[in-house]
């Protein structure tokens, strides 16, 4: 089975803070497979624009992306602005993260 067709699971994935290019990464198999860009302030951080290489999409590496991001956002206690329609849609349809938005 090629890798492209591996569930996220089965994948050595992580995601950290590069804030010298002010994105979350997420590296799947230590390669760079996609990014979350923010603007950071005082108690806030806006989330700009999220991507996933097309050859890796589809796989819920956007999903894991976002939920880690905001998962840090929570422990550094920042309110979340969601410009980004994919961290929108997904803070929708993931309402134990609604209460970030501020």
């Amino acid at each position: 089975m090629p890798d492209w067709a591996l569930p996220a699971e089965a994948m050595a994935l992580t995601v950290s803070d590069n804030p010298a290019a002010a994105r979350y990464e997420i590296a799947v198999d230590g390669e760079r497979a996609g990014f979350v860009t923010y603007r950071i302030a005082p108690g806030v951080i806006t989330f700009l624009h999220a991507e996933v290489d097309p050859d890796r999409e589809g796989r819920g590496l956007g999903s894991r992306l976002v939920a880690d991001a905001l998962d840090d956002a929570r422990s550094r206690e920042l309110a979340v602005r969601p410009v980004c329609p994919f961290v929108a849609a997904f803070i929708e349809t993931h309402p134990d993260y609604a209460d970030l938005v501020g």
